[in-house]
C-alpha cells in the first residue's frame, strides 16, 4: 500500500491535458512509454527531422512511424510534439 502523501506515477500512455485519444494516439504514447530512459536521454529537440527519424529507427520509408493498431499515420512532426510532452512528464519521474 502506498503512503497517503505519495503521488502515484503518471500514466505515460495518457499525458496530462490529453483530450479524447484515438487508437493511434494511444499506440504512439504506448510506444514512447516503452522506450528506455537511456535512449530518450539522447534526444535533442534541435535535431533535424531526418536525425530524429534515424535516431528513432522505427519510421517507414514513406516517413510515417511504424506502429501497430493505428488508424492513421504519425509523421515526424506529430512524433516530436508528443515525444517532447512525454519527456517533460517522464523527467518528473524517479529513475527507472
Amino acid at each position: 500500500m502506498r503512503p497517503a502523501d505519495t503521488d502515484p506515477a503518471p500514466d505515460l500512455e495518457r499525458l496530462p491535458g490529453d483530450g479524447a485519444l484515438d487508437e493511434t494516439d494511444v499506440a504512439l504514447r504506448a510506444y514512447l512509454a516503452g522506450l528506455s530512459d537511456a535512449h530518450l536521454a539522447e534526444y535533442d529537440p534541435a535535431w533535424t527531422d531526418e536525425h530524429v527519424v534515424a535516431w528513432d529507427g522505427n519510421f517507414r520509408s514513406d516517413g510515417a512511424l511504424m506502429l501497430v493498431c493505428c488508424e492513421r499515420d504519425v509523421d515526424v512532426q506529430e512524433f516530436r510534439e508528443v515525444l517532447e510532452r512525454h519527456l517533460a512528464v517522464r523527467r518528473g519521474l524517479p529513475e527507472r
